[in-house]
Parts: structure tokens; C-alpha cells; sequence
């Protein structure tokens, strides 16, 4: 979920980059995840023969497709959170802020679409 959260808001981004931005995965587990996503449609791959060789990861249209429904689960889960945190149900030493990136006004979730990511 996080590969893919990742991809919608950055658009196309590089294997190395990605790595840093998807914490706590190894190489080798991201690797064989983009694999997983790119057999079912949702992930494209774009492979540059630079040196050293440069290989890019973004959404497809399939995934564009999901972009609302995304959009709404992080929502419930800002929602419960919040709730979470009123009722007391969340251990102080674990109270954080909602996280940034799951925060988007319309305007910059339209800006940062699977679809505008494309086309960059």
C-alpha cells in the first residue's frame, strides 16, 4: 500500500528513491513487490540503458482508477485516528500527527493524480 501511496503522490519515481521514501523494506522485498504490482497492471516499469542503468516505477491507468477510492480510505483512517486519539484508545508514546502526505486539499490531489503523474 505504502509502494503505491508512494507512486500516486511523487509520480514516476526511480527504484533508489523509492527505497528511501517506503521505510522499513529491503531491497529485495521492494523489488519483488514491484514485481507482484507490475504483473497485475498496476505498476508500468520504464528501464533506461544509462550507466549505471536507470529503471523508473510508476502508476498505471489501472491505478488511476483507484485513486478515489484510495482517497477515501485515507480519510477513514485520518477520521479513526483522530477519534482514536479523543477517546484515549492510542498510548501517548504513540500519538504522532496525522502524517502530511495523507493530508491533500482537492486541488493538490488533482495535481498529484496517477493521471498528471504520466504526464510529467
Amino acid at each position: 500500500m505504502q509502494i503505491l501511496w508512494v507512486l500516486g503522490n511523487d509520480g514516476p519515481t526511480r527504484f533508489g528513491a523509492l527505497r528511501r521514501k517506503v521505510q522499513g523494506i529491503s531491497a529485495r522485498v521492494l523489488a519483488e513487490r514491484l514485481k507482484h504490482l507490475e504483473e497485475r497492471g498496476f505498476v508500468f516499469r520504464r528501464y533506461e540503458p544509462t550507466i549505471p542503468p536507470a529503471v523508473t516505477y510508476g502508476l498505471t491507468n489501472r491505478m488511476a482508477e483507484m485513486e478515489p477510492i484510495l482517497k477515501q480510505m485515507s480519510e477513514l483512517g485520518q477520521k479513526w485516528f483522530e477519534e482514536d486519539v479523543r477517546a484515549g484508545r492510542i498510548p501517548d508514546h504513540e500519538i504522532h500527527e496525522w502524517p502530511a502526505t495523507h493530508r491533500q486539499s482537492a486541488k493538490s490531489t488533482a495535481a498529484n493524480s496517477p493521471a498528471t503523474a504520466r504526464a510529467r
